[in-house]
């Protein structure tokens, strides 16, 4: 978002055609939510769903 409001230039470079390094970033932006979302489900899978059934399982289980 600063580059884009202050770095014109920078952000009007051509890459490829009319491809522009804004182009590129802006891209990267939704590639980079991608991998960080992959990571956290991966993380969430494998960490917190787990604690997340011993607990519930703990609370069921005294309330019966």
């Amino acid at each position: 978002v600063l580059l884009g409001a202050f770095a014109h230039d920078f952000m009007a470079i051509k890459v490829w055609g009319n491809i522009n390094v804004g182009l590129l970033i802006g891209l990267g932006q939704f590639l980079s939510t991608f991998i960080i979302t992959g990571i956290y489900v991966r993380f969430a899978t494998r960490e917190l769903d787990p604690r997340a059934e011993a607990i519930r399982a703990d609370l069921e289980g005294r309330a019966a």
